[in-house]
């Protein structure tokens, strides 16, 4: 295992020293929340997709379909549709409109600008709704840093969870957005390599192929239109799973990456560099989850289904390699861990601090907000991941429903309608995210309605209430910043 220490030593070296070199670049809250408008299109295409794919990438998906087979593909397929759709509609404009619109730094101060909203109720509503969803975001990355430095150190969970959080603090709270993108760099490339070197290994070293050794197992896992017994999924299920690509459109450390490239006509090429990359992960997760069906002597079942790629790594490959592509699995949680934290300690800097309680704080004393609330966010994830027995997919699902309702449909009208109005961005962020909140723990009902994915429902509700409340309480202020943002 001496490999594999070393392994990981280097990677926290190296993490380490990108921290301390974006500390002496971040002088205001600009560059502590954006970087100062400043990365390029492949730096910003990569940190996107390893900060949106996380640690279920490589663990809950994997796991999925390790035991569903290509059931599994459909979010695989969702989520890429998603991935696409984001970058083509939301990207370009949403980096145009906050710039125009004095320079938005946050979603909250994107919305009470667009909507020249003096109550301050749009920057109060959707802090609410982003320190909620984002706690058991983050605390999905730690449950999986957990299970990760459960496998390799024989840690127990409580002490892999504790030094989870201590590692993604310490380089967030230091060099802020520049930190968080360049190290997301690169472990979006790390991530990759990992995805990819898993199957292709199974597939190399086995007597016979990988669909193979599956078929003579499980015939229905290679079926995508039935479940592990044989029986058909139905619509239901295939729609919930491929509804997964409606999140992108709210999530809030995913958007923050197209408002800080330096220019939005390098968006196009960051679109192409993204698609490619999720497109490669995606397949491979789920190959890497055939992989464990057909390449793992022993069964896993529970929880431990979500341990499949540590497993196969640890048959496959010598110490040194396995100690790669464990940090891979490190690489995929703290990318999206350290995102998430930013964007909510940006949300209590720039919304809560400076927009409700000090007009007049200095950016010294606005950047030492932001990484102290980094702390206090990650200390409350911390409480939500303390269950060894939760699930890395369960806690991702239900963060990625809230985010992607209660703001992506508002978000995509306030770029597309001029007639949106502040009341209908205020009801529509809380028809979504109160949706998924009372639909989630809910189960069959009328022709097993609730058994729908949440976030299908919240976008709907969320949809027709900003439509509804916008045409009830029109708003000329709003139609007014709407076409300063496009002028």
């Amino acid at each position: 295992m001496s490999g594999v220490y070393i392994t990981f030593a280097l990677y926290f070296v190296v993490l380490l020293a990108l921290g301390i070199i974006a500390w002496r670049r971040t002088q205001d809250l600009s560059d502590y929340i954006l970087g100062g408008r400043s990365l390029g299109s492949g730096v910003t295409a990569l940190s996107a997709g390893a900060s949106d794919m996380s640690g279920w990438l490589l663990l809950g998906l994997p796991g999925a379909a390790y035991l569903s087979g290509l059931e599994a593909g459909w979010i695989a397929l969702g989520l890429l549709i998603g991935t696409w759709c984001n970058w083509l509609v939301v990207a370009t404009r949403l980096r145009t409109a906050t710039e125009r619109l004095d320079d938005s730094l946050t979603l909250p101060d994107y919305f009470q600008r667009r909507f020249a909203d003096n109550s301050r109720f749009l920057r109060i509503i959707p802090g609410i709704f982003i320190f909620l969803f984002f706690s058991a975001y983050v605390a999905s990355g730690l449950v999986a840093g957990g299970k990760l430095f459960e496998e390799v150190f024989g840690l127990s969970y409580l002490w892999a969870v504790s030094t989870g959080v201590l590692a993604i603090i310490i380089y967030t709270f230091m060099g802020g957005y520049l930190a968080v993108s360049w190290t997301d760099a690169l472990q979006a490339l790390l991530m990759l390599l990992a995805l990819v070197a898993v199957p292709l290994m199974v597939y190399g070293t086995g007597d016979t192929g990988l669909f193979e050794a599956v078929r003579a197992k499980n015939p229905e896992l290679l079926n995508p239109f039935t479940n592990s017994a044989g029986e058909a999924i139905g619509l239901i299920a295939i729609i919930s799973s491929m509804a997964w690509g409606l999140g992108y459109f709210g999530q809030p450390h995913i958007l923050a990456r197209f408002m800080g490239i330096r220019e939005a006509s390098q968006l196009t090429t960051a679109r192409r560099i993204a698609v490619t990359w999720a497109g490669i992960g995606l397949v491979c997760a789920v190959l890497v989850g055939l992989a464990g069906i057909g390449g793992l002597e022993s069964t896993l079942t529970g929880a431990d289904t979500e341990k499949v790629f540590m497993r196969l790594v640890e048959v496959l490959f010598h110490p040194l390699v396995a100690g790669i592509c464990l940090a891979a699995i490190l690489a995929a949680i703290m990318s999206t861990a350290d995102s998430q934290l930013l964007v909510a300690s940006s949300v209590v800097s720039e919304d809560f601090w400076k927009g409700i309680f000090r007009a007049d704080a200095s950016q010294q004393e606005l950047v030492w907000v932001g990484r102290i609330s980094v702390i206090i966010i990650a200390i409350v994830a911390f409480w939500f991941a303390r269950d060894p027995e939760s699930k890395v997919l369960e806690l991702v699902s239900y963060a990625w429903a809230g985010l992607g309702a209660a703001f992506g449909p508002v978000i995509v009208m306030s770029l597309y309608w001029s007639r949106m109005s502040r009341a209908g961005a205020a009801l529509g962020m809380i028809a979504g995210g109160v949706t998924v909140v009372v639909w989630s723990p809910m189960e069959g009902g009328p022709f097993n309605m609730f058994d729908i994915y949440e976030i299908l429902p919240g976008a709907i509700f969320a949809t027709v209430a900003a439509w509804l409340f916008s045409l009830i309480v029109p708003d000329e202020r709003a139609t007014h910043q709407y076409q300063r943002m496009l002028d």
